[in-house]
C-alpha cells in the first residue's frame, strides 16, 4: 500500500496545478476513499472525534452486510427453486446460462448454487447503480468545487436492496440518476436534501414503470413464470398466503433483493444503535406506530378487505418495513434531528404506512411513501421543537 500512497502523491500535482486541474475531486474521491484525509486544524479551536462523515458512512456500510449477503442467497434460492420446478423447455435467463456454464448447478439446497445465482443478480445491478450515480457526484461535485462526500457509499448500496432483481439495468441507470439529480443534488447536495435519495429513486420508478416495481411479475426467474409477492396476496382475497411467518422474518420469500429478511434488518439495526449511529428513537416510534395502527384495524376488521386483518407481526415482515424502519426512515439528512421530533417523526410513518397499506389494498407496500412523505415534513416538526425549546429558555432566563 506504501506504494500506492506515493504514487497518489505523484499524480496530486497534476490535478492542483496541471491541466486536470478541473478533474481535483475526481482525484480526491479516489484519495479519500482508501486513505484518511492528510489535513489537520492548527490553531484553535480543536474539535476531537473519532466518528467522522467516513467512518460514519463504513459502518453503515457494515450493517448492511447481512442484508447483502441475504439478499443474494434469496435471490439465488428462489431463481434455483423457479428453475428445479419449471419445464427443460423453458426459455432461460442469462444468469441461468451462466450458472450452468460455471456448473454450478440449479440445486435449491445447495448455499453455493445460491449464492453464485443470487450475485449474478444483485451484483450487475450494483455495478450499475455506482457507475451511473457516481458519475453524477462527481460531476456536480467538479462544478461545485466541493469534495465527493462518502454518503453516495451508502446510498448506491441501499438503492440496489430495494430494487426486484430482474428490473432492467435501464432501469436501474434512470432511477439512481433521478435520486441522485433530482432528489439530492438540485437542493444543493449533501446535508441539504430533504428527501432521501435512494427512495426518490425508488418511487420515481414505481409510478413511470408500475408493472416492474409493483406488478405480479415482480419476480421473474425464468421467462413464463411469475409471482405475486406475499404482500400483495395477502391484499388479494382470492389468494392465500404462500410463505409462513418463520419464512418471511428469515426472507426466504419473493421481493426486493434486500428487504425480505427482518431478521439481516435487525441485525443491521443492533450494528447502527451500538455505534449511536442509528436512531433508535425512530426505529421503535416506527414500530409503536405500525403496532398500534395495526391494532386498531384488526379490532375493526372488515370482511371485503383482508388487510384488515394483518396483524403487527406480519406487517414487520412483510413488504420493506424493517428495512425502512432500519436504514431508510433514519437517514441523518432526511429525517428529524431533534429529540422530540424523532419520536413524533417515526410514530408517524409506522401509522401512515398501515393506512396506505390496508385503506388502499390495491397499493399494499406504503413504506416507501410513508417515509417520502414524512420526509417532507420532518423540518416543520424540528421547527416546532426547536422554537418551543428557544421559548422555554426565554422564559427561564427572564430577570
Amino acid at each position: 500500500m506504501k506504494f500506492f500512497r506515493k504514487f497518489l502523491d505523484r499524480q496530486e500535482k497534476h490535478f492542483t496545478e496541471g491541466r486536470l486541474k478541473g478533474l481535483y475531486y475526481l482525484y480526491e474521491v479516489l484519495d479519500g476513499f482508501f486513505y484518511t484525509p492528510g489535513k489537520v486544524t492548527k490553531i484553535a479551536p480543536h474539535v476531537r472525534d473519532v466518528m467522522d462523515l467516513k467512518r460514519m458512512m463504513i459502518t453503515v456500510v457494515y450493517a448492511l452486510v447481512p442484508v447483502v449477503l441475504m439478499a443474494m442467497y434469496n435471490t439465488g434460492l428462489q431463481a434455483n427453486l423457479a428453475l428445479s420446478q419449471s419445464a427443460e423447455s423453458t426459455t432461460l435467463s442469462w444468469q441461468a446460462h451462466v450458472v450452468q456454464w460455471l456448473g454450478v448447478g440449479f440445486n435449491p439446497d445447495s448455499i453455493l448454487a445460491d449464492f453464485v445465482h443470487g450475485a449474478l443478480y444483485f451484483l450487475p445491478v450494483y455495478v450499475v447503480t455506482m457507475a451511473v450515480g457516481g458519475f453524477w457526484e462527481v460531476l456536480f461535485a467538479c462544478v461545485r468545487k466541493h469534495e465527493v462526500h462518502e454518503g453516495f457509499l451508502v446510498t448506491g448500496l441501499l438503492f440496489p436492496l430495494i430494487l426486484p432483481p430482474t428490473i432492467p439495468y435501464w432501469q436501474v441507470a434512470l432511477g439512481i440518476s433521478f435520486g441522485v439529480v433530482i432528489g439530492k443534488e438540485v437542493f444543493g447536495g449533501v446535508g441539504m436534501n430533504i428527501l432521501n435519495p435512494a427512495l426518490t429513486g425508488r418511487v420515481f420508478l414505481f409510478f413511470a414503470y408500475p408493472a416492474e416495481i409493483s406488478g405480479d411479475t415482480v419476480w421473474v426467474a425464468v421467462d413464463g413464470v411469475s409471482r405475486a409477492t406475499p404482500l400483495a396476496e395477502l391484499a388479494d382475497s382470492t389468494l392465500t398466503n404462500s410463505v409462513t411467518w418463520m419464512d418471511a422474518f428469515l426472507g426466504f420469500m419473493p421481493g426486493s433483493m434486500g428487504e425480505t429478511s427482518t431478521l439481516a434488518c435487525l441485525i443491521g439495526a443492533l450494528v447502527l444503535i451500538a455505534t449511536g449511529i442509528g436512531a433508535w428513537r425512530i426505529m421503535v416510534s416506527v414500530l409503536a406506530g405500525m403496532t398500534g395502527m395495526a391494532l386498531i384495524f384488526n379490532a375493526i376488521g372488515s370482511v371485503s378487505n383482508p388487510m384488515f386483518n394483518v396483524s403487527p407481526l406480519w406487517h414487520l415482515v412483510l413488504g420493506g418495513f424493517a428495512f425502512g424502519m432500519v436504514f431508510m426512515a433514519t437517514d441523518p439528512v432526511s429525517a428529524a434531528f431533534t429529540r422530540q421530533g424523532k419520536y413524533i417523526y417515526g410514530l408517524l410513518i409506522g401509522i401512515l404506512v398501515v393506512l396506505i397499506r390496508v385503506v388502499n389494498p390495491a397499493f399494499p407496500e406504503g413504506m416507501m411513501l410513508a417515509i417520502l412523505f414524512m420526509n417532507v415534513f420532518a423540518p416543520i416538526i424540528d421547527r416546532i421543537y426547536i422554537n418551543k425549546n428557544i421559548k422555554r429558555r426565554r422564559l427561564r432566563n427572564v430577570t
